[in-house]
């Protein structure tokens, strides 16, 4: 048995915790003393997965369900940079003077020898330098680290190939370090708070450099290429999470059989309007050849099977897309990191409406390497869902360079690849002292 304790920190929302599920699991498994900081119903999912859990105490759950009650202030700022600002600072930087209050208390009681958290858990650094002890960062969203070869993250844009569209991409980077400096100050006084020098570039740069590993999901395949890559990262392949209990089998199988082609749609469990992109794809499919199959993440299903009674529709609460993903021929998504990974696993090509919470920068992936059409809109038109469904199911490089990538990404096994990064780090820890540790 493995004696070393990792503790495993997340930010209370479920595209947050729920990639890390397997590894825990996994880590558990092998012998490691894994246990779980983190808030709301997810220290509950923690436990039911046989890992202790320390909830949130002086850190207050802050997520997307909740984030315009505890900030009504929020509601009134106009415009997408003013309120990505807001968002920076009150929920990723500030919250990690409370992280450090309750992470010192866990660390009197388990004495915790690594730190496993999320990309967007700003108190990494914080536990690295005070507790003297390695961090691995996981990369549950596109890789952060911004580059001179590529456009500033958080845009959706892809990398430029002309003169000219490298120096525009140089004067938004530019300009983004402008706006977001503001953000990388707050972040430096925590720093200064704890007694740590400040840092320089951009937030969600220093997570990725200064980490002792950053572990992304995904493989080189589904990133842009950057010759200035961070020494310290190293793609795991895509990071999924646990199962439990038996394989669920689809309810409808004779309805897989009925219709020339079969398309899986969701908007995923945060999304609560329908009208965004399910409701699109039900008016542009209803009655026709197609079996479209719909899952809601329990949000207005019953109004929605009232509205579309069609034969060739199913509306299901949740459906396990490990399940179903085999035997369907597209996804319409809103981008979710998890669903579009778990997508190509299955060859499947996609069509992609999302812009919010990082999923325009999903999006764009999905566009660029050409795995299907990005529509570069949360509020997509019947239209446009059924002309864009048409043309990746009849244009074979779609289907081609999809299955392409699912090859690379057999190639991994990422919880064993991360467990060989974690156990190099600890043993690296042993031989020398953590700041010699790349």
């Amino acid at each position: 048995m493995n004696a070393k304790r990792i503790l495993f920190a997340t930010m209370p929302m479920d595209g947050h915790f729920s990639p890390l599920t397997g590894l825990a699991v996994y880590l558990k498994n092998q012998g490691y003393d894994v246990r779980w900081y983190t808030g709301g119903p997810y220290a509950e999912k923690a436990e039911k997965l046989g890992i202790p859990a320390y909830r949130f105490q002086k850190a207050r759950v802050i997520n997307q369900e909740n984030l315009d009650t505890l900030f009504p202030e929020r509601q009134r700022i106009k415009g997408s940079i003013a309120r990505l600002k807001f968002d920076i600072k009150h929920v990723f930087v500030l919250p990690t003077i409370d992280y450090m209050i309750d992470l010192k208390a866990i660390r009197d009681e388990f004495a915790f020898d690594l730190l496993v958290c999320d990309c967007g858990f700003c108190a990494s650094q914080l536990v690295q330098q005070l507790f003297d002890i390695p961090v691995v960062v996981m990369g549950i969203m596109p890789l952060m680290q911004s580059s001179r070869d590529l456009p500033p993250n958080g845009l959706g844009l892809t990398p430029a190939n002309t003169w000219l569209g490298q120096q525009k991409q140089a004067f938004l980077r530019f300009v983004t370090s402008l706006i977001l400096r503001e953000s990388t100050a707050t972040y430096n006084q925590v720093l200064l708070q704890h007694g740590l020098k400040p840092e320089k570039g951009g937030i969600f740069d220093i997570g990725v450099r200064v980490a002792n590993l950053y572990l992304q999901s995904g493989t080189p395949g589904f990133e842009y290429t950057r010759s200035d890559l961070s020494p310290n990262v190293r793609f795991v392949g895509p990071l999924m999470p646990h199962k439990t209990g038996p394989k669920r089998s689809f309810a409808y199988p004779n309805k897989l059989k009925q219709y020339k082609k079969a398309i899986l749609v969701t908007q995923g469990t945060i999304e609560r309007n329908p009208e965004k992109l399910l409701v699109p794809t039900l008016e542009a499919f209803k009655g026709s050849d197609y079996l479209v199959i719909v899952t809601t993440g329990g949000s207005q299903t019953e109004a929605l099977r009232a509205r579309y009674p069609h034969d060739n529709i199913i509306i299901e609460d949740f459906i396990d897309f490990n399940c179903i993903m085999p035997h369907v021929d597209l996804y319409v998504t809103n981008g979710g990191y998890g669903g579009v990974l778990l997508s190509i696993e299955n060859k499947l090509p996609m069509v992609t409406a999302g812009i919010h919470e990082g999923k325009n920068e999903i999006a764009a992936r999905v566009g660029y390497f050409k795995l299907g059409i990005n529509l570069k809109t949360e509020t997509p038109t019947p239209h446009q869902i059924r002309q864009s469904v048409e043309r990746v199911l009849t244009d074979v490089q779609y289907k081609r360079n999809v299955g392409r990538l699912s090859q690379e990404f057999s190639q991994y096994t990422p919880n064993v690849r991360c467990e060989q990064y974690i156990s190099q780090l600890l043993m690296a820890k042993e031989a020398r002292p953590t700041a010699e540790l790349v």
